[in-house]
């Protein structure tokens, strides 16, 4: 797409390994506008189905996935280096929400009936890593989720590993499990394990 290349700053992106820079993920808002994820290089925005493209978010943040509120328009998420980056007006501003996680470093991200997940870690190669939930319209703050997961997980929930419609939620691993919660990630069970490693979930 033409205008997408032509996006402000977009001579900037990059990958910290040297290899160019890709869509990692894209999501639809509620009033139809397409945010897309590049890593590393923000999110874009388009609210005319893609004829025109605008940079959102300084490609810093290191956003590893955006996801729009189905229900809510304006509302989108993004998983990013810094935490969860959050905005309730389309992109046109953004605050980064940390309170309660361990650690910063987000991958992925849900949003079931009344909640948004995000997993968290000490960083790419994922030691560490958690799993979180906070109310979609409550207080700031998140709570780790622990009932019926381990402690921790040796590598990143990843983009797209993570999944939530109405009040169900899964997430997979790296080592092959898939959990799975049925009350918006208060409590989890485990459905498989000894899979290959989970790349993407999805809930029809």
């Amino acid at each position: 797409i033409e205008a997408f290349e032509r996006i402000e700053g977009r001579a900037a992106w990059y990958t910290p390994w040297g290899d160019p820079a890709d869509t990692r993920s894209i999501t639809v808002g509620r009033d139809g506008a397409l945010y897309v994820n590049v890593h590393v290089g923000g999110v874009a925005r388009s609210t005319d189905g893609g004829r025109s493209w605008r940079a959102t978010l300084d490609i810093e943040t290191d956003v590893h996935q955006v996801l729009a509120d189905p229900t809510v328009a304006g509302r989108v998420f993004a998983a990013a280096a810094v935490g969860l980056v959050v905005s309730d007006d389309g992109g046109e501003s953004w605050r980064t929400e940390t309170e309660g996680l361990h650690a910063r470093y987000c991958r992925a991200v849900a949003v079931s009936q009344a909640a948004v997940l995000v997993t968290a870690s000490t960083g790419h190669r994922g030691r560490r890593a958690g799993l979180y939930r906070r109310a979609l319209d409550g207080p700031p703050g998140f709570e780790r989720c622990r009932e019926g997961l381990p402690d921790s997980f040796g590598d990143n929930i990843d983009t797209h590993c993570l999944a939530a419609a109405g009040a169900t939620a899964v997430f997979g691993t790296e080592d092959g499990q898939v959990y799975a919660s049925r009350d918006e990630g208060s409590s989890w069970q485990l459905l498989a394990k000894g899979l290959a490693p989970v790349r993407c979930l999805a809930l029809a």
